[in-house]
């Protein structure tokens, strides 16, 4: 390791109590997304303590979003916090040791290299819902960045894969109510027309070439037994490895399949875009192996590594890596636990957990020395 390295994981150790009380405050007050105000100000307040310049960050749109700026180097480098919680389960996420682990990076990376990088810390709002990485990417706010980093609580320590490209989709058809027993007048049945989309859009699925997920439920079916339904209710989360072909392939292929059907019945046919387009994740390969590297030389040898193509969910930090080289790696922090469940909110808030949070700062500022001394190709 060398004497920069070694310098800058002591600079690390020195603000252990300040990664905790980061990790503990945000875990015992936890909030749903856009809603972490208190998670907010308490990262701001600690921010601008230590010297960082603290501005909105789509003030409009996320009041809660901020960035948070330090140094003066040609060279910028930007670490994601996340801080917002699940219902009823807390912490399940364990966005408290993300906040803690990026914000003390950030601080740690700051002292030590202000006059080579500048360091940003981005607080994101919303991960689990409207993902505020998804606008924070289109509108450019991660632009001039030389990289992003963030790393994720999980139950084992691994790095690679990807995330499912997802495109939530609503369906309504709409037709005309008339009683059932009516002799003369038969009405419209919307959910004739829905049920015929949904059948038919299992048959359509089968011709994705592809991984892909298609999950449906239908939210709205009418209102009584005996009224023939005027407005039936489909939600459709798509999701493809990659978003090329879930935009290109996927959904022009669905849209036109329920356009059909719709004019086949009569009914009209809404679609509405319900929630943001998260990307797939696109991890640096050059920037991951500095990190394994950096990893490995603190003691975390059980290193799993995934392939390309392997992915188990959706996040907007993929949005992110659409536009700077990024990478999140994840770390453990307990044994045989499962993301959004009580026990994985228990090893969010465990000495475990932040012991784990704080090799994983470690690693991720020495990852960020690679980048200064062996460079970072896009």
């Amino acid at each position: 390791m060398s004497d920069l390295k070694e310098k800058i994981c002591q600079l690390a150790d020195d603000h252990k109590e300040s990664l905790n009380n980061i990790a503990d405050y945000i875990h015992a007050n936890p909030e749903l997304g856009c809603q972490e105000v208190k998670a907010s100000a308490y990262l701001q307040e600690l921010l601008k303590n230590e010297g960082f310049t603290v501005e909105d960050a789509l003030k409009d749109q996320f009041p809660t979003a901020f960035k948070a700026s330090y140094g003066n180097g040609d060279i910028h480098i930007g670490f994601l916090a996340e801080y917002d919680a699940l219902p009823e389960i807390g912490h399940g996420c364990g966005h408290n040791l993300i906040s803690a682990m990026s914000t003390t990076a950030a601080i740690v990376c700051g002292k030590a290299l202000r006059d080579k990088i500048t360091v940003h810390l981005f607080g994101c709002p919303a991960e689990e819902t409207i993902g505020s990485k998804v606008m924070m990417s289109e509108q450019g706010v991660f632009d001039g960045l030389k990289t992003a980093l963030i790393c994720h609580p999980g139950s084992e320590t691994s790095f690679g894969g990807t995330s499912y490209a997802t495109h939530p989709l609503q369906f309504t058809f709409k037709g005309k109510p008339a009683h059932v027993a009516d002799p003369d007048y038969h009405g419209i049945n919307a959910l004739d027309a829905l049920v015929d989309f949904y059948q038919q859009l299992k048959t359509l699925e089968h011709t994705f070439t592809e991984p892909y997920i298609l999950g449906r439920i239908i939210t709205e079916a009418g209102t009584a037994p005996n009224i023939i339904p005027d407005k039936a209710v489909m939600k459709a989360t798509i999701r493809a490895l990659r978003v090329e072909y879930l935009e290109e392939t996927m959904l022009p292929q669905i849209k036109e399949l329920a356009r059909k059907v719709s004019d086949r019945h009569g009914t009209e046919l809404e679609l509405f875009h319900y929630e943001p387009l998260f990307k797939n994740m696109l991890n640096h390969k050059q920037l991951q192996a500095y990190a394994m590297d950096n990893f490995q030389s603190l003691g975390m040898n059980d290193i799993k590594t995934y392939p390309d193509d392997y992915a188990d969910g959706s996040t907007d930090v993929g949005n992110v890596s659409h536009v700077v080289p990024t990478i999140q790696p994840e770390i453990k922090i307990g044994d045989d636990i499962a993301a959004h469940t009580p026990e994985f909110a228990a090893a969010a808030g465990s000495q475990y957990g932040k012991d784990m949070a704080l090799k994983a700062v470690k690693g991720m500022c020495m990852t960020v020395i690679d980048i200064l001394e062996r460079g970072l190709q896009k």
